[in-house]
């Protein structure tokens, strides 16, 4: 046993729902006795020297899952159920409100995947407003159209990660991308989605003219702290993100703006405790809320805000509401600069993949994944999970950065070829 940590009797003990090994590597690190709750071939041995007890099933049913950690806590009491992780938000809220953990409540999570509820009660509070409707047909794109005009946003009710955003550019549009988004159901797993059935209605929102940024925070009993604010590029036929940077180039004010913004927005749904993920546009008219999420950013945000700012936003997340981590008193200064930038060769199958190794050993350089393969497939990039990977790089200034991770990603060659 580590000798820096209290004795397991004495650790408090928290269910971790989903997530990655090294999340579950962190909980143990904070003193955490860990019950872990996965999908069975999401687990393997590589979890047991951080992992006390395992349930492992579809965690995504809850009438599998609540009776299992009912019991489970009957004879080993917890202290919270937490997730990193998209799917798991859900239930952990679940199991937090059926045992009475406290956390962060269900009507909270609901209305933070629920981008039409969230809309609705932006609306009725004041905050950030939005023309915005939920639709089913062809007709009510077009009645969305006649009543706020062109350009606008059609994208799924539930999702993330740039999953099925459509920009309505045209009358042509208007008329086809009901039918477009309709297309894509099916396509993916209820593992893949955060709602299996989010296919069958979309959002329609006005577009927002200007740059996006993701507003990284803790939230203490209420309190909510700016960690970072995230640069955005996206890229392909949609909104996918094909690079972040810390620290944010916006300028002061628009970043002050954003942070009251940001700070109303999670009042009023009612998010306390725990990191949020909330994106943000800089339209001319002031800062407006895209979307949020009660988890820390992915694509490797997190990893950028612990580079540039000294600041673990999965630690913190792990031990939110257990007064085990001292919060930050006010908003980190930088301290230096981080850039990821993600791979998007040629759609193909991957004949050649060169340069990984002299990418690997620059200086400027912190990680490089690699999810190409000769053999493997490149899909066009319609949404984050087409990535081929990422190039993360640090420098003395986020420019400095991004020159750095647009540099080594441009040294990495995957080469294709098509398929069929």
């Amino acid at each position: 046993m580590d000798t820096a940590q209290p004795p397991a009797a004495a650790r408090p003990r928290v269910l971790v729902v989903g997530g990655t090994l090294a999340q579950v590597r962190k909980a143990r690190e904070l003193g955490l006795d860990v019950v872990h709750v996965q999908y069975p071939d999401a687990y393997d041995r590589g979890h047991w020297p951080y992992v006390d007890q395992a349930l492992l099933l579809d965690y995504g049913d809850a009438g599998r899952l609540l009776p299992l950690v009912r019991a489970l806590h009957a004879a080993y009491p917890l202290r919270a159920a937490v997730s990193l992780f998209e799917l798991g938000l859900l239930p952990a809220a679940r199991i937090n409100e059926a045992l009475g953990l406290g956390g962060e409540s269900v009507e909270t999570v609901e209305l933070l995947l629920d981008k039409g509820r969230m809309r609705g009660r932006l609306a009725a509070r004041g905050v950030s407003p939005v023309a915005a409707a939920v639709g089913r047909t062809a007709a009510d794109v077009r009645e969305f159209a006649a009543a706020h005009g062109l350009p606008m946003i059609v994208k799924p009710v539930r999702e993330s990660g740039s999953l099925g955003v459509f920009h309505v550019r045209d009358r042509e549009d208007v008329e086809s991308v009901a039918a477009r988004f309709r297309s894509l159901d099916g396509a993916w797993s209820a593992r893949d989605l955060a709602d299996a059935g989010s296919f069958d209605e979309f959002l329609i929102e006005e577009y927002l003219e200007g740059p996006e940024i993701s507003v990284e925070t803790l939230s203490f009993d209420g309190r909510h702290v700016v960690v970072a604010v995230t640069d955005k590029e996206t890229g392909g036929a949609g909104f996918v993100e094909v690079g972040h940077m810390q620290p944010s180039a916006a300028p002061p004010g628009a970043l002050r703006d954003a942070a009251r913004l940001v700070a109303e927005f999670l009042d009023a749904v009612g998010l306390r405790n725990g990191p949020g993920h909330t994106e943000v546009k800089l339209t001319a008219r002031g800062p407006r809320i895209v979307e949020s999420h009660n988890r820390v950013g992915g694509d490797r945000i997190a990893e950028l805000t612990r580079i540039a700012y000294g600041v673990d936003m999965e630690r913190y997340a792990l031990a939110a509401g257990l007064g085990i981590l001292e919060p930050p008193a006010a908003a980190p200064a930088p301290r230096g600069g981080a850039a990821v930038r993600f791979l998007t060769p040629e759609p193909g199958r991957v004949v050649e993949v060169t340069g990984a190794d002299e990418v690997r050993a620059d200086a400027a350089c912190v990680e490089l994944h690699l999810g190409a393969r000769p053999g493997s497939v490149v899909s066009p990039l319609t949404w984050n999970e087409d990535k081929a990977g990422h190039v993360l790089a640090r420098g003395a200034t986020a420019a400095e950065a991004a020159a750095h991770a647009r540099r080594l990603a441009a040294a990495v060659g995957i080469r294709t070829e098509p398929v069929g």
